[in-house]
């Protein structure tokens, strides 16, 4: 018993070490990437896809957990950042992050059910906000900017972000919302919602996850229709803006 909790304990360990090494190589790629306010939240968020999957099965225990939250409060700080340059107001953006700050705190000290689902709403309505603040950047002028081509990988991002929130609030009020063919009586975890959202909101319908009570599959159907839209919409318009640019540089 004593030996296995050693090793258990050394494993826990290792994995906190090469976690931190790799935030300073994350930090590091942050510093190259000031000019682009955008490219950073990008890096960081397709950063933290592939942490989530190596920390988000609770194998690197309380460590695991800790770095966890630290990654998230520094997407928080990237998006918040984001907005700022925005030409949309952010004092909701600011004040969101505080109550999400006071709240993570809070379920550190007391953790419960009911602060769990406070903080995916709140979360879900931040990530929400940065979408349209990101998108509005986008939209502010005639012009296809480096960081606003970059802007555009980052609201998909952020938008995957907070469907995935938003899906584990629903599956909070309604247990069972989303069985998967891998042990589908389980609750999802995190990264499992937000391997949900990212299909979703793509279009592949690759996801071993579906959505069997209607709250969770009105949700996917209101991501279906946001990534169609932000497709039409977003993306096309700063393409036919990058070509027009390309255009009149030749001419």
């Amino acid at each position: 018993m004593g030996t296995d909790c050693g090793a258990s304990q050394r494993a826990g360990g290792a994995g906190a070490m090469a976690t931190i090494t790799f935030m300073n190589t994350l930090f590091r790629l942050l510093m190259h990437l000031r000019r682009y306010p955008s490219g950073a939240l990008l890096a960081v968020q397709l950063v933290g896809v592939l942490l989530y999957a190596a920390l988000d099965d609770g194998r690197t225990g309380r460590a695991g957990q800790i770095v966890l939250s630290l990654f998230g409060l520094l997407v928080l700080g990237m998006a918040l950042r984001v907005v700022r340059q925005s030409p949309a107001a952010n004092g909701w953006a600011m004040a969101l992050a505080a109550s999400l700050v006071g709240l993570w705190v809070w379920q550190r000290v007391a953790p419960g059910t009911h602060l769990l689902l406070a903080i995916s709403l709140l979360e879900a309505a931040f990530y929400f906000y940065a979408t349209g603040a990101l998108i509005a950047y986008m939209l502010q002028d005639d012009a296809a900017t480096t960081d606003e081509l970059l802007a555009a990988g980052a609201t998909f991002t952020v938008l995957a972000w907070a469907f995935a929130h938003l899906y584990m609030a629903c599956q909070l009020l309604a247990p069972g919302t989303f069985p998967a063919a891998v042990r589908p009586d389980e609750p999802r975890t995190w990264f499992e919602l937000l391997f949900l959202s990212f299909t979703t909101l793509a279009g592949v319908g690759l996801s071993d996850i579906a959505p069997v009570k209607p709250m969770g599959r009105a949700l996917v159907m209101l991501e279906e229709l946001a990534g169609v839209m932000y497709i039409a919409g977003v993306v096309s318009r700063l393409i036919g803006l990058t070509i027009n640019r390309r255009r009149a540089r030749d001419s």
